[in-house]
């Protein structure tokens, strides 16, 4: 039986994004087009803000999608940036961005990797 032991990963950010409803594939099209991986999507609902916006004439929907990606680190600001421009984050209301540097992250890494990483 193979010994089991967990690979720690590091030089990662995850960058999380809460977005009007309906905008997360646009989003997620601009991050895997610059070679991001896989992601979550989870719905929410948000508060606050709406009232506060609704006071300049901006009607903001309560309801929310939230996209989490994780990506190295030389890809992250390419990637935040397009994430940000495909969200249309620079429009008021329309949500918020932000990165967060992981520490550790672990997960499944292939064999012939780990080998080809310990020869570097």
């Amino acid at each position: 039986m193979k010994e089991r032991s967990i690979t720690y990963l590091s030089d990662a950010h995850m960058i999380t994004c809460v977005l009007q409803k309906d905008l997360a594939e646009a989003v997620l099209s601009a991050a895997k087009s610059l070679g991001a991986q896989g992601s979550t999507i989870s719905y929410a609902r948000g508060t606050g803000v709406r009232e506060r916006m609704g006071l300049l004439g901006v009607t903001i929907d309560e309801q929310k999608e939230v996209i989490r990606i994780i990506v190295s680190e030389e890809q992250a600001n390419l990637v935040f940036e397009a994430m940000f421009l495909a969200g249309k984050l620079d429009s008021p209301g329309m949500g918020i961005m932000y990165m967060t540097k992981l520490d550790r992250l672990a997960t499944y890494v292939p064999d012939a990797i780990l080998q080809s990483a310990d020869q570097s």
